[in-house]
């Protein structure tokens, strides 16, 4: 019997960005969700329990630093990888990924190769500290 598929909840207000990000994932095998802002990513995220988020940045209603941050201040979805996939690509921006709870940062544009690998690295992490734990 398959294992279930990996599910990465894709949150991004481009539609042209969302839909390259759930493309480059579900040609590897993986299963998508997706959210417009943060707003909507709060609201699915308990429903779909995925096992990774990738989150922009700049996005209306709620954005993605906020959005982090109130992922990892519950405890549900705190032990949630997030991947921050964002244009805004200065040193600042990436600490401030960081403070809010971020694994990992990846600025567009990525090449696709790097975000699949970056998406199975951080699930492979996170299934290893809970293994640990």
């Amino acid at each position: 019997m398959q294992p279930a598929p990996l599910t990465v909840l894709v949150v991004d207000d481009s539609d042209r960005i969302r839909s390259l990000i759930v493309l480059n994932l579900q040609l590897e095998g993986f299963s998508t969700v997706e959210a417009r802002d943060g707003q909507e990513c709060l609201d699915v995220v308990r429903s779909v329990n995925p096992d990774l988020i990738t989150l922009d940045v700049a996005m209306p209603r709620l954005d993605g630093l906020s959005t982090a941050s109130r992922l990892k201040a519950d405890p549900e979805t705190a032990g949630i990888p997030i991947l921050m996939v964002s244009a805004m690509a200065q040193s600042a921006d990436l600490a401030r990924g960081k403070e809010v709870g971020a694994s990992a940062y990846l600025t567009k544009p990525f090449e696709p190769d790097e975000l699949v690998a970056t998406v199975r690295s951080l699930i492979r992490a996170a299934d290893e500290r809970q293994d640990g734990s």
